[in-house]
């Protein structure tokens, strides 16, 4: 069984937030790696909810704050809609994928987690201006 850690960055390469999940299969698709990941930041959410959620991608009715999302109300979060948000997002280059020093453009592509456990995730920011 391999680890993860997820890793939160921004466009720089400065680590927001990170966390490990062990006990993985050693080789997973992308696409599985990124609903874990999403499934276990739920998780963590739901067993103590609160205003405050720091999450891949923002829930429904939340507001963007520094590092996270401002919750209007103390819900629980269905985990299967964020990951099919955070899908979405990925599928419109809201986030990069790192695996390593290599970029994952293909949700379907196998990770062998053995060789690269660190997953990074790099928020993209929509450039404002005219």
């Amino acid at each position: 069984m391999a680890l993860a850690i997820f890793r939160d960055e921004t466009a720089t390469g400065r680590a927001l937030d990170e966390f490990s999940l062990p006990g993985l299969p050693d080789r997973i698709t992308a696409r599985e790696l990124m609903r874990l990941r999403v499934r276990e930041e739920v998780a963590r959410y739901n067993a103590a909810p609160s205003h405050h959620f720091r999450g891949l991608v923002k829930p429904t009715d939340a507001e963007s704050e520094l590092n996270g999302y401002r919750m209007r109300t103390t819900r629980k979060l269905d985990w299967e809609r964020q990951a099919d948000a955070a899908e979405a997002a990925f599928a419109r280059n809201g986030f990069l994928l790192l695996v390593g020093d290599r970029q994952i453009t293909d949700l379907d592509l196998e990770i062998d987690l053995t060789l690269d456990p660190v997953v990074s995730f790099v928020k993209l920011v929509p450039l404002v201006g005219g």
